[in-house]
């Protein structure tokens, strides 16, 4: 293998497959990057048996070849060399490469490419699904940081896809709160499909496709074990998560008492303080939410109470229809609510103390975060 790239390329295209670079493991392989030559391009990939992720640059090959690489020691490496021409040409004999930029010269000890793990490859399948870049990632944003984060109950660490007609819907739940995106699909399913897609693997996808324009193509391995996320340039396989999710209709409320508009900015601002005394008291914040009467503007009176620190109270002023209520959330859960609402107001909707807050975008239809309350005595 011999063959020449840019330096800012291959550092982005390391920089694109690292994060599935395996942190321990009994194989020492994937502690590797697999670099080889395919049509013309540089293929990278790396992988930890539960996520991979490939990536082609545009390089000059004047003879084929592959290997794999320390992933570590080459990010290292060519994230400390000049931006100029790296040229990389394997002596297979000894699985050495010599990595020559500009006036530096290096001789990287490699691992037979014949050792790494066989990835899933697009092929000719056709797609399951086909997705917008910039939805798909704005949609995984707003979702995949409501998954569970602990086995405990391993489907609730993944994310509900599901695939109907012409749009999709993805919802994360970790028991104290849920999220759910629908997005319209670039092009109709053939037949309904649902699938448990760890969170992890989509903050990823997320991750790599930030800034790509054009489509993500879907599709399943032949024993759907294992679904590949497909661009121009970059695939991610992940593996799908076995078991059967809660039915998410039964948390979402049908109807409320109490609808608050507010400015999102004002909304977020006045937490973020609250959240100074709240982390000091269970990270318990309270919302005083008070009707104007007909046809005058309300407010919401969001406080927190730390018997060590002192307490604070903020007041937003928004429309509010219906009557007025109160409720205590989690500061972090309601936090993160407001952040995931990327339009300038944010509906709320209450019932009572012990029903869970609704929040919807104004402006923007297909979101909801629903997030239960706290009981405080």
């Amino acid at each position: 293998m011999k063959l020449t790239c840019l330096q800012e390329n291959l550092k982005r295209g390391i920089s694109i497959v690292g994060h599935a670079v395996a942190g321990k493991s009994t194989l020492p392989v994937l502690s590797n990057i697999l670099l080889s030559t395919d049509n013309g391009r540089l293929k990278l990939a790396a992988t930890n048996l539960e996520l991979a992720i490939t990536c082609w640059i545009g390089s000059k090959v004047d003879r084929e070849g592959a290997v794999t690489i320390p992933a570590k020691l080459l990010s290292d490496l060519v994230g400390s060399l000049p931006n100029d021409r790296i040229t990389l040409e394997l002596e297979p004999t000894s699985q050495s490469v010599k990595l020559t930029c500009a006036r530096y010269e290096n001789n990287i000890n490699g691992i037979t490419a014949e050792d790494f793990p066989d990835l899933p490859s697009n092929g000719a399948q056709d797609p399951i699904a086909v997705f917008s870049c910039d939805v798909l990632r704005e949609a995984i944003d707003q979702i995949a940081f409501a998954a569970a984060t602990d086995d405990s109950r391993p489907v609730l660490t993944g994310v509900l896809v599901r695939l109907r007609e012409n749009h999709a819907t993805l919802a994360s739940a970790d028991g104290f709160r849920l999220a759910q995106r629908i997005i319209p699909l670039a092009t109709p399913v053939q037949m309904p499909v649902e699938m448990i897609i760890p969170a992890r693997a989509l903050m990823e996808l997320s991750r790599i496709i930030a800034g790509s324009e054009g489509n993500v193509a879907m599709t399943m391995t032949p024993g759907g074990s294992q679904v590949l996320f497909h661009t121009e340039d970059i695939d991610l396989v992940t593996r799908v998560l076995d078991g059967k999710y809660p039915d998410i209709e039964r948390v979402i409320p049908q109807g409320y008492t109490t609808r608050t508009l507010v400015d999102t900015a004002e909304l977020a601002k006045a937490v973020k303080i609250a959240s100074l005394f709240a982390s000091s008291s269970a990270n318990i914040v309270r919302l005083d939410i008070q009707s104007g009467g007909d046809m005058a503007p309300g407010r919401i009176v969001i406080s927190a109470n730390a018997a060590e620190v002192g307490n604070n109270s903020g007041v937003v002023d928004g429309m509010i229809h219906g009557e007025g209520n109160k409720i205590a959330l989690n500061v972090r859960f309601l936090q993160e609510a407001i952040n995931a609402v990327k339009t300038a107001q944010v509906a709320i909707e209450t019932q009572t103390e012990q029903q869970p807050a609704v929040f919807r975008p104004v402006g923007l239809d297909g979101y909801i975060h629903i997030v239960m309350p706290m009981m405080v005595r």
